[in-house]
């Protein structure tokens, strides 16, 4: 398993995917998180697409979970993005009452059913701004499911202006820098 992180426009997304093309040449899952809510969200949506666009994934859609996907023990699967993910559950009219234990228990059941397994995540609480309480609760999910996930990885990479810091592991030899 591995862990990509970064600030939003670092690159993450693009040395995540050569990650995965490294580890599997062959078809990948590619799980989409995002809502197509508004024209932004729209356009990074099409622009996550045309950066996949031949690189052999297979997109599912899942912006509300990852229970019952159609994953396969042969796998690589890239999520994209965790960030996406807990924000979408914790704020829907649904939220679980324990939704951060809930969340955990789907990220580590989607590890033990795929080969490879390279989650994203978005590096946002580290601004020092006060926030919400419900901006808060969101971000103190993303960090205590980030931080659980990077105790379970083999390798966590912080990507930064397009160059993985590795923080714990080793990059694959062929993965693109």
């Amino acid at each position: 398993m591995a862990l990509v992180t970064g600030g939003s426009g670092s690159g993450k997304s693009a040395w995540a995917e050569g990650l995965s093309c490294t580890l599997c040449p062959g078809p990948k899952r590619y799980l989409a998180t995002m809502r197509p809510f508004g024209e932004e969200a729209q356009r990074r949506i099409a622009r996550h697409r045309a950066m996949r666009a031949h690189k052999g994934f297979d997109t599912l859609e899942c912006p509300d979970g990852l229970g019952g996907l159609p994953i396969s023990p042969s796998d690589t699967v890239l999520l994209e993005d965790l960030s996406n993910l807990v924000a979408n559950r914790l704020f829907s009219p649904q939220c679980p009452e324990h939704c951060g234990d809930v969340l955990w228990s789907e990220l580590s059941a989607l590890a033990d059913r795929c080969t490879h397994l390279v989650v994203v995540s978005n590096e946002i609480t580290s601004d020092g701004i006060e926030y919400d309480p419900s901006t808060q609760a969101f971000l103190a999910l993303l960090g205590e499911l980030d931080r659980k996930l990077a105790r379970r990885a083999d390798l966590v990479v912080e990507v930064v202006c397009g160059l993985p810091l590795v923080l714990k592991g080793e990059i694959p030899c062929s993965t693109p820098s």
